[in-house]
């Protein structure tokens, strides 16, 4: 399986971790190989998307107590304030096929609200967690009139186009017209239930062991 280039889409992976997978990691194993990230993609363009320079990331508790958002934003940003809000219960219910029950609005109603406490001049949440896009209309509509809620997957979506754009050989090596496979190290009947509620269609997958 000739895959040039991987999404590394795990929230607590700081740029620091990222170099060392780019750096050390690949040179042991395939030096034309790249891993993109999500948390710099995202670090990079939301200080422009707030007008209050106050933003909020909703994320899982790990996520928050590694401060990589604060830490990767102020980066880019220095004069940005950063809130997090920590969203232990989104996952499960997510994953449990419940994100459409009253569970879920009430989760939700919660974390908005406590976001919001730390600062009300907040306008920009970020969705620090690939799962919390399922709940992104609830999200907006918990959250006052006019904040805006930043979806990851979007920003590095555009993020791998430029990358692409500016690095052409990169773009040749990556197939046009290849077939779309799914494989897990877990069970593929649970995966499959889960992976569908992302993909938006029927999903099969194949159980690998590494």
């Amino acid at each position: 399986m000739n895959c040039p280039l991987v999404i590394l889409a795990c929230n607590t992976a700081s740029a620091k971790a990222l170099r060392n997978i780019q750096q050390k990691d690949l040179s042991n194993i395939d030096t034309s190989k790249r891993v993109l990230g999500v948390i710099r993609p995202t670090s990079e363009m939301v200080g422009k998307l707030s007008k209050t320079k106050k933003v909020g990331v909703f994320a899982t508790a790990g996520t928050v107590s590694s401060e990589t958002y604060p830490i990767e934003i102020k980066k880019f940003f220095p004069a940005v304030e950063v809130f997090q809000q920590a969203c232990p219960m989104l996952v499960p219910l997510i994953e449990n096929n419940e994100s459409d029950k009253p569970g879920a609005d009430y989760f939700v109603k919660k974390y908005c609200g406590e976001l919001m406490q730390k600062d009300k001049d907040i306008d920009t949440v970020v969705l620090g967690c690939t799962h919390y896009p399922i709940l992104i209309d609830k999200i907006k509509a918990a959250l006052p009139l006019g904040v805006n809620v930043v979806s990851q997957g979007e920003i590095v979506a555009q993020s791998l186009k430029d990358y692409l754009h500016r690095h052409p050989e990169m773009d040749r090596r990556l197939g046009k017209s290849a077939n779309l496979s799914f494989f897990t190290t877990d069970s593929p009947h649970q995966f499959d239930k889960l992976a569908g509620l992302f993909f938006g269609k029927e999903v099969s997958s194949n159980q690998i062991n590494l």
